[in-house]
């Protein structure tokens, strides 16, 4: 569904009393930790608790565990995201009372007003591209404000509200939610056919990025990665028009700023910057992978165009720690390291694994995938299995149905069936609870697993630990056992 915005959008602090709908996800729970941080009242409730909601009742907002009409009580405005249906008690209240009732995105362009917003957006790599442009202000004194899709594992935070004047927000274009944003400044990192559910087709949803260029302020600027083919277009449209500073980043010989002896090893990758024929410097990062090598060119880009320093954004950027799902260490037993990432799209999975190899080292790449929406695993279901045929051994768990009702036909095995390893190496596990035993049964030690998916396949990370731990005490009992 794409949003319906208010117009105009009112600056938050004229929203009176804020509810938020499903508070717990990432956006909503960073948005209600910014307006309480203003002093604006603030509420939500959410299906099920969880740490969000303890993080968010520690800032003394309450948070109600449930749906019930009576939560929006003494509300001024309601935000909601596209998830929540219709039907909901307290949207359906909202309307009885004429209160508000606002998409998710109106209620950022709310808190963006007054500010130097930078909004980034793309298929892939937009929330791993915020986080290290807001760590790569915020080590140059910045101290930006920033929303993001996930959490930066240095501060535990998806969200802060910060003294200086730039903002730095993801913008989610699964639902034309960046055409509401009026930024000074957009970093595009690519565009490849995704959310079909929504737009239909290919062109319908590349059609968002360029209208999105036309509500960046005239004499600002847009970052786009133009090794990627559409984010290229973007940029050029751009140029066409002359409203704006448009800057290419990549390895492509065409950027404006490029990327040069790329090398990584284990978790750590280095490059060299070039702004035509001079030589900028060089950034070293501590998260490994080409993807997020081409992210941190983009986010130093936009720190520049911001008017930062080389060598203040880099150091920033050598301390990015990562962010939550982003390839991200869950921990370590009997020799097994186990990672989760979001990757959910076959680009993403493609890169993801291609990252993955390299931190493998010798030994071997185990995956646990969990397919993202039916209408996503009916559109891209074989090309999902090819990109998973980089790993050693598959396990493909059924679809995570999120918004979506199922669709018959349509599970994991589309994915699986199009996975080229052999027989023994792949298996479609549509058991929820019987996944991580699929894997520990095919671990051995120096392996790395990785569990990928934009649902709940991250809490079977720590089941293969859990599992792992118990079989090393089995074994360390039977050993004391043993005469």
């Amino acid at each position: 569904m794409i949003v319906d915005l208010p117009d105009p959008v009112l600056p938050a602090e004229a929203l009176g009393h804020v509810h938020f709908v499903g508070v717990g996800g990432a956006a909503l729970s960073g948005l209600a930790r910014i307006m309480r941080s203003r002093g604006i009242s603030v509420s939500g409730s959410d299906a099920k608790d969880s740490a969000a909601l303890a993080a968010l009742r520690a800032l003394g907002i309450v948070c109600f565990v449930g749906h019930a009409a009576g939560h929006v009580d003494g509300a001024d405005t309601v935000v909601i995201s596209t998830a929540v249906p219709a039907d909901n008690p307290e949207v359906v209240r909202a309307r009885e009372l004429g209160l508000r009732l606002w998409p998710r995105a109106a209620a950022v362009q709310s808190v963006l007003l007054g500010r130097t917003a930078v909004v980034v957006t793309g298929t892939h790599g937009k929330t791993t591209t915020t986080s290290m442009l807001a760590t790569a202000l915020l080590a140059c004194g910045a101290d930006p404000s920033y929303a993001i899709g996930s959490t930066l594992n240095s501060s535990g935070l998806n969200a802060a509200d910060g003294s200086g004047p730039v903002f730095v927000v993801e913008g989610d274009e699964s639902d034309g939610a960046i055409l509401a944003y009026t930024p000074a400044g957009a970093v595009v990192t690519n565009v490849d056919a995704d959310h079909l559910d929504t737009f239909g087709t290919p062109a319908a949803y590349a059609a968002v990025f360029d209208a999105f260029v036309d509500t960046i302020a005239p004499g600002g600027f847009l970052v786009c990665c133009i090794d990627d083919a559409g984010a290229a277009a973007v940029a050029e449209l751009a140029r066409a028009a002359g409203r704006l500073r448009v800057v290419g980043v990549g390895r492509d010989e065409r950027s404006d700023l490029r990327m040069r002896g790329l090398a990584g090893s284990g978790p750590r990758t280095t490059y060299d910057v070039w702004a035509g024929d001079e030589r900028c410097g060089t950034v070293e990062l501590q998260v490994p992978g080409l993807h997020y090598a081409v992210d941190s060119l983009a986010a130093l880009a936009a720190g520049l165009q911001l008017g930062f320093g080389f060598d203040e954004l880099s150091a920033g950027l050598a301390g990015f720690l990562g962010s939550g799902r982003r390839m991200e260490l869950k921990g370590e037993m009997s020799g097994v390291r186990v990672f989760d990432s979001y990757a959910h799209h076959p680009s993403e999975i493609a890169a993801d694994l291609q990252a993955a190899r390299a931190m493998a080292g010798g030994g071997r790449l185990l995956v646990c995938f969990q397919p993202h929406l039916y209408s996503r695993t009916r559109f891209f279901g074989p090309q999902m299995g090819h990109a998973l045929s980089a790993a050693d051994v598959v396990v493909v768990m059924d679809v995570y149905g999120a918004r979506e009702s199922p669709e018959p036909g349509v599970d994991g095995s589309l994915v699986s069936d199009a996975v080229t390893l052999p027989p023994g190496d792949v298996v479609y596990e549509p058991a929820w609870s019987a996944a991580a035993a699929q894997v520990v049964r095919r671990t051995r030690p120096g392996d790395l697993v990785l569990t990928l998916g934009a649902g709940d396949v991250t809490e079977i990370g720590p089941q293969v630990l859990a599992l792992l731990a118990d079989a090393h005490a089995d074994a360390e009992t039977e050993g004391d056992r043993a005469p």
